[in-house]
């Protein structure tokens, strides 16, 4: 049973940084992927940014592309997600999730699809940007 534990979400400034990090135990050996959701209020669930683990390829969201990075520690048992330059709108809870897809399903269907059949999920942690 793959477990997700988030941390990291805090109150930060409009062009501020800080990272959210994402304990992850029971993961699958073969294909999957693991990475970032967010859900604002009164919006759905998105995606943010993936990691392909059979060669470490990285998937971004339009919205993120150039201000966030999603890395793992040195185990791979820890998925980080690095937020700078952050806006109001990425106020949201910040789910970490996993699911056991086959390698190409996001260069295939797209990351919102991805969302759809991750198999496992954190219970999220809150970042607020606000002055």
């Amino acid at each position: 049973q793959v477990q997700l534990v988030e941390s990291g979400g805090t109150l930060v400034e409009p062009g501020g940084s800080l990272t959210l990090s994402c304990a992850a135990s029971g993961l699958p050996p073969d294909s999957y992927y693991v990475g970032w959701f967010r859900q604002a209020p009164g919006k759905e669930r998105e995606g943010v940014a993936v990691i392909q683990h059979n060669d470490g390829k990285t998937y971004y969201s339009d919205s993120v592309a150039g201000r966030f990075t999603i890395s793992r520690g040195n185990f791979g048992n820890t998925i980080y997600l690095h937020l700078k330059y952050v806006k109001p709108e990425d106020t949201a809870v910040y789910y970490c999730a996993e699911g056991a897809i086959r390698m190409g399903y996001v260069d295939d269907y797209g990351l919102e699809r991805l969302r759809k059949a991750m198999d496992f999920w954190g219970k999220g942690t809150l970042v607020t940007v606000s002055s």
